[in-house]
C-alpha cells in the first residue's frame, strides 16, 4: 500500500500546486498587464506615467497626472491558442504508450474587466488625489479534452485573483509626487485531473512488471479516477511609488507592488476510486490547504515627448517569481500532507511604444515587448505551457469631447515553442511520462471608456 499512500499524498499536492500553473495568462508566468487598454495598445511602455487611471494599482504617485475626477473601465478578450503534439508511456515503457489526443485548444476566449476611478482633493486637500481599482493581476484558465493523452498531468486549471486597491497621491513639489496603495486581494482556484489507479494498484503490487502481465487483474489505463480540488483565500498586500516630471517633455515614475502570501483552503473530491482502495480513508475527501504567494513586481518607466505630438515610452519590470520556492500541503489538522517544489526564477519585462495625436480628438499608439519566462525546460507542466514571449500592439484613443475618451487595442503575443518532458517520478505519484512541444499565441483585443467630471 505504499504506492497507494504516495498516490494519496501526491494527489492532493499536484491539485493544490496546480492552482499556480495557468495557461492562459497574457504575460510570464501567469501574470496579468491588462488594467489598462492605453497600456495594452502599447505593450506597457510608460505604464507607470500615463494619464491614465490604471494607474491607481500600477502608480499610485501618477494619479496627480488627473484634474479632474475621473472613472474608467477597461475590458480585454484574451484569446490564446495553443496546440499540443507528442505523448507518453506507462512507467517509461515504449511498448506501453499514453492513450488520448492532442487535448485540443486548452485556451477559451476569457474577458478580462478593469475599473478604476481618481479623485483630486481641493481646497485644504489641494496635492492630495484619492483613488481606487478593482482588477485581475493574476489568472486565467486551461482547460484540455477528457480523454487527452495528457489526462495525468493536467485536465482543467481555474485561477481568478481579483483586488481591491486603495491608494493615495501626495504632490510634494511641482513635477514630485509619491503614492502608496492597500491590496485587498481574494484569491480563488479549481483543478482537477485524471488518476490511473490501474496503474497505480499494479506499479504498487510489489513488481511493476505486473503492470505488463495480461493475466494481472489491474491493468495501466483501465481503471481512470479523477479528482477536483477548490480553494479560496483574502490577503493584503501594498502598493508604492513615485513619479518625477521634472519638465513637459520628461516623465519618469517607479512603482512596487509587494508580494500577497494566501493559505488557501478548501477541499478535494475523488472520483472513481476502485473498489479495492474504497475503504482507504487516504481516498476519502476532505479539507487541505496550501500556501500561496504572488510575487513582487517591480517598474520603471520612461516617457519623452519629442515634440507636442510625438512622444516615446518604456519600460522595464521585474517580477520575483522566485518567491514560489515550494507549496506544502496540509490537512485542516495540521498534518502535512505533501510538499511540491519550484524552479522558477524571477523574470524580467521590457517594452518599448510610441504615441502620435494626429489631431486634438484623436492619437495612434504602437509597442513592442520582449517577456522572459519563469518557468525551464525541465519542470515546465501542460498547466502552463509557457515559454518567453514577444508582444506587439497597436491602438488609438478617441477624445469624444472634453468628459470622454474612447480607447481601442491589440496586442499579438507570439510564444517560443515551449517543451514539456516529464518523466516518471513514482515518489510524485506520476506512473507515466509526457513529452512533446506546444505550438500556440495569443490575441488581445481591448476597449475602454474613460469619463471626467
Amino acid at each position: 500500500m505504499r504506492n497507494t499512500l504516495t498516490l494519496r499524498t501526491s494527489a492532493l499536492a499536484l491539485a493544490v500546486v496546480g492552482t499556480l500553473f495557468v495557461g492562459q495568462a497574457a504575460a510570464s508566468g501567469f501574470q496579468l498587464r491588462e488594467q489598462s487598454v492605453k497600456n495594452l495598445g502599447k505593450s506597457s511602455a510608460g505604464s507607470m506615467v500615463g494619464k491614465d487611471a490604471a494607474v491607481v494599482s500600477l502608480n499610485p504617485a501618477a494619479m496627480v497626472n488627473l484634474d479632474k475626477n475621473t472613472f474608467q473601465t477597461d475590458l480585454t478578450m484574451i484569446d490564446l491558442n495553443a496546440k499540443f503534439t507528442g505523448g507518453g508511456s506507462i512507467l517509461g515503457n515504449p511498448g506501453a504508450p499514453l492513450s488520448g489526443g492532442n487535448g485540443g485548444d486548452p485556451g477559451d476566449p476569457t474577458l478580462v474587466p478593469n475599473m478604476a476611478a481618481v479623485f483630486p482633493m481641493h481646497g485644504g486637500l489641494e496635492g492630495l488625489t484619492l483613488g481606487f481599482a478593482v482588477g485581475a493581476p493574476f489568472g486565467l484558465a486551461t482547460d484540455y479534452d477528457k480523454n487527452w493523452v495528457g489526462r495525468y498531468r493536467a485536465l482543467e486549471s481555474d485561477v481568478k485573483t481579483v483586488d481591491l486597491t486603495l491608494s493615495a497621491a501626495l504632490k510634494l513639489s511641482d513635477g514630485v509626487s509619491i503614492g502608496a496603495g492597500v491590496i485587498y486581494e481574494r484569491a480563488t482556484a479549481t483543478l482537477s485531473k485524471a488518476i490511473d489507479f490501474g496503474t497505480a494498484i499494479c506499479a504498487g503490487s510489489g513488481n511493476p512488471m505486473n503492470c505488463f502481465n495480461p493475466a494481472y487483474p489491474f491493468k495501466p489505463q483501465t481503471i481512470d479516477g479523477g479528482f477536483t480540488v477548490k480553494g479560496s483565500n483574502n490577503a493584503v498586500g501594498y502598493v508604492v511609488g513615485m513619479q518625477l516630471a521634472p519638465n513637459d517633455k520628461l516623465a519618469i515614475g517607479f512603482s512596487y507592488r509587494s508580494e500577497i502570501n494566501h493559505e488557501l483552503s478548501g477541499t478535494l473530491d475523488f472520483e472513481g476510486v476502485p473498489a479495492l482502495l474504497g475503504a482507504d480513508p487516504r481516498f476519502k475527501d476532505g479539507d487541505g490547504g496550501a500556501r500561496l504567494v504572488t510575487p513582487s513586481v517591480a517598474t520603471v518607466s520612461i516617457k519623452y515627448g519629442f515634440t507636442d505630438n510625438f512622444r516615446v515610452l518604456a519600460d522595464f519590470q521585474r517580477t520575483g517569481w522566485s518567491s514560489l520556492k515550494d507549496v506544502t500541503i496540509k490537512r485542516a489538522s495540521g498534518t502535512v500532507v505533501g510538499s511540491e517544489p519550484f524552479h522558477w526564477g524571477n523574470t524580467n519585462f521590457m517594452s518599448l511604444g510610441a504615441e502620435y495625436d494626429i489631431s486634438p480628438a484623436f492619437t495612434l499608439r504602437g509597442g513592442i515587448g520582449k517577456d522572459k519566462t519563469p518557468t525551464n525546460d525541465v519542470t515546465r507542466t501542460p498547466r502552463l505551457p509557457d515559454n518567453d514571449r514577444t508582444l506587439y500592439s497597436v491602438g488609438a484613443s478617441w477624445n469624444v469631447s472634453d468628459s470622454l475618451t474612447l480607447d481601442a487595442g491589440f496586442q499579438r503575443i507570439t510564444i517560443k515553442s515551449p517543451t514539456i518532458n516529464l518523466p516518471v517520478d513514482i515518489a510524485s505519484g506520476n506512473t507515466s511520462t509526457l513529452v512533446g512541444t506546444y505550438a500556440g499565441h495569443a490575441n488581445l483585443f481591448g476597449v475602454s471608456m474613460q469619463y471626467r467630471y
